[in-house]
């Protein structure tokens, strides 16, 4: 007589390797060290590790606890080290994933900073207008999720400033962004008003070069790299969580240094 119990098939430990990416990426923010296996993943979100959606979901959860820590954590009022102007690097390092060549700049005749959601005055801002604004120069570490970093020296209005400027709500939970190249962000309120987060207009004294976001980026001294959108063309005030492009693919979305 066969036995009425069978042995529970084991997962494939191959599976972890259709996430590779997004392993490497929680390793590189230290949620997980020396690799991750199959066990831990299951201790760690009790996931169903023989599904490919289940694993997905565990290690997106993963990134999503880390988020939630770093905004119970972050201090609105500390302020990022900052460093001497003889330090800014001339020009700043071309950060993205396309050779700078491929960079297809913003024309400033037709340029126009478009504005949704939760803001009293929608009227579009030109090259112009922004330069009307006060500015604010700091000079501050650039870090890419990669490992690198530079200084930066950056100048323009803070975005809180802005913000208030056209009567938005400074209650809501993010603030998005539209961007030229199709590489759109989100940050929290939090960072946006925090005041070394600049809509960067200058980079060095000089207003900003093509490849580097022209004419209007997001700076912040609080955050990686790639959550520093360059060649802004919308800003949104929303309650609804924004995501973003880096955010879609398994990066963190706090992304706080």
């Amino acid at each position: 007589m066969k036995s009425p119990f069978r042995p529970a098939k084991l997962p494939d430990p191959a599976i972890l390797d259709d996430h590779r990416l997004l392993i490497r990426l929680l390793e590189r923010r230290r949620l997980i060290r020396g690799g991750l296996s199959l066990g831990a993943l299951t201790m760690l979100t009790g996931c169903d590790v023989n599904s490919q959606d289940s694993v997905q979901k565990g290690l997106r959860s993963i990134s999503a606890w880390n988020d939630r820590v770093q905004a119970a954590l972050f201090d609105p009022t500390h302020l990022a080290p900052t460093y001497p102007a003889s330090m800014i690097l001339k020009p700043p390092k071309f950060n993205a994933y396309y050779d700078i060549t491929d960079v297809k700049p913003v024309h400033a005749y037709d340029w126009k900073l478009e504005l949704g959601g939760l803001i009293a005055d929608k009227r579009p801002w030109t090259i112009e207008r922004l330069a009307t604004l006060p500015e604010t120069e700091m000079v501050i570490r650039h870090v890419c999720v990669e490992g690198w970093d530079y200084i930066g020296g950056w100048s323009g209005p803070t975005l809180r400033s802005f913000l208030e400027r056209v009567g938005a709500d400074l209650r809501a939970k993010y603030v998005a962004f539209k961007t030229a190249d199709d590489y759109p962000s989100s940050i929290d309120m939090a960072t946006a008003l925090h005041p070394q987060t600049l809509l960067a207009t200058k980079y060095a004294g000089e207003p900003l070069a093509d490849p580097f976001g022209f004419p209007l980026r997001l700076r912040m001294a609080t955050k990686l790299g790639y959550k520093n959108a360059k060649w802004i063309t919308a800003i949104e005030v929303t309650n609804t969580y924004p995501g973003g492009y880096w955010e879609n693919f398994g990066e963190s979305w706090f992304a706080g240094i």
